[in-house]
């Protein structure tokens, strides 16, 4: 998986806000929201209701954390599955 970084745009807090992070942690943070039946707008949220600091390492670490806890399969999806709004 490349390791170019994308920058999208979320709401957060009701508020238009640019995240910059690796594709891979855009994959991963849309399979976690799927998981936990959420947007990915809401997930950010609640990571920013939580962080101290910056909230793109915030993002990381969450997906992190959740990774080790076994929440994340083993391989992500096939590229054309995620390239379209990643």
């Amino acid at each position: 998986m490349p390791t170019t970084v994308k920058k999208r745009s979320v709401m957060v807090g009701g508020h238009r806000t640019s995240i910059s992070l690796e594709r891979a942690f855009w994959v991963a943070l849309r399979e976690l929201a799927a998981r936990d039946g959420k947007t990915i707008n809401k997930m950010v949220s609640d990571i920013d209701a939580e962080r101290m600091g910056n909230l793109s390492s915030a993002i990381r670490v969450h997906v992190l954390a959740r990774a080790r806890l076994g929440q994340l399969a083993p391989e992500p999806p096939p590229a054309a599955e995620v390239e379209e709004d990643i």
